[in-house]
């Protein structure tokens, strides 16, 4: 079961302020109009120490890109990251370095993350290697308690090459290699997207294993949310590039205030409910995810929105906080009417 989000009065360990990202891409022919993907757009949020935040929405709406522009790769166009209270947009080469060691990324293909022909023990110690230490004893004993922490006896995997392993296994080798430097922030980038699902299971307990040992903190990106609510205490949802609904796991899954969260849990199929659920499912998305070259005036989602008014388009929904942190940019939200989507059936245990 998922932990109890820490106390709101601990300063947050990562704190993302009206972060935004945009990429020019080349001209069609040389008089045309300039081109700009719009990919991330005023996003605001913070981790606490210990937390575990999820980030869902459809593919193609961001997420891995604010995750990257979140470790300065690239660099965001506007707003500010902080990291233990340093900025890191602000931040000169050298203290960026050393604040990264506290922030490490897990990516979603364990195979392509991983180069081929080095072994497991290399690519373990790679980051104490890159990060100046030389000496061999201990890197050794390092590596070989980074692979009993994520569940591989050493004596076994250290001398296997990726292509010796299962997608599981490979994964816990870049969770190890990720948790070489003793960082307090993980970034897990569609970490489970790819295994089984008893895969999944072990790889999701593995995790809430060192965040309850060592004390991690998770940004948590998946498109899964039965995933999601198994293991974050608050979830923010995206929709092109925008943060749309940001609340705890069990309030925004039992009572949605975005029309899109809405639709978003609507779809999820609910086998053991399905026979004998009769309340009303919200609207079934419509349409395509807008192109982000050319995004829609005012709220982003107006076009695929069944309760879109004038107001929609002429200007961008703020975002409000309700009761029990519970936030959402939308002119309409769906508070105070009745809960429409049954909330989801837990996937883990």
């Amino acid at each position: 079961m998922r932990s109890q989000p820490p106390a709101a009065v601990i300063p947050p360990l990562l704190e993302v302020r009206n972060l935004s990202q945009a990429f020019r891409l080349p001209r069609l022919w040389p008089f045309a109009p300039p081109r700009v993907v719009h990919a991330v757009s005023a996003a605001s949020f913070s981790v606490l120490s210990g937390e575990c935040l999820g980030l869902v929405g459809e593919t193609g709406c961001g997420k891995s890109t604010l995750a990257r522009t979140i470790m300065q790769s690239p660099r965001p166009v506007a707003g500010d990251v902080l990291l233990l209270g340093q900025s890191l947009v602000s931040a000169d080469p050298v203290a960026l370095r050393l604040l990264r060691r506290q922030m490490q990324y897990v990516f979603q293909d364990p195979f392509a993350s991983l180069d081929p022909t080095w072994r497991v023990g290399n690519l373990v110690a790679e980051p104490l290697r890159v990060a100046g230490d030389w000496d061999r004893r201990r890197i050794d004993g390092r590596v070989a308690e980074l692979l009993e922490l994520v569940g591989l006896d050493p004596a076994r995997y250290r001398d296997r090459r990726p292509r010796e392993l299962s997608g599981g296994q490979c994964q816990r080798v870049g969770v190890a290699r990720a948790l070489a430097l003793a960082p307090r922030l993980l970034i897990c980038d569609e970490v489970v997207s790819g295994l089984d699902v008893s895969v999944q299971a072990q790889l999701l307990n593995l995790l809430e294993d060192l965040r309850r040992e060592i004390g991690l903190s998770y940004l948590f990106i998946s498109h899964d949310l039965g995933v999601v609510r198994h293991i974050c205490d608050r979830v923010a949802v995206m929709y092109l590039g925008r943060i749309v609904e940001l609340g705890p796991s069990d309030a925004l899954y039992r009572n949605p205030l975005h029309p899109y969260t809405a639709a978003l849990l609507g779809a999820v199929p609910r086998i053991a409910r399905a026979s004998r659920d009769k309340r009303a499912r919200p609207a079934r998305l419509t349409g395509e995810l807008p192109s982000p070259l050319a995004p829609p005036s005012g709220c982003h989602f107006r076009t695929r929105c069944p309760r879109a008014a004038p107001i929609c388009a002429a200007q961008p929904p703020p975002m409000r906080t309700g009761a029990s942190d519970h936030a959402v940019a939308c002119h309409f939200p769906l508070s105070g009417l009745p809960v429409s989507a049954a909330p989801l059936e837990a996937a883990y245990c």
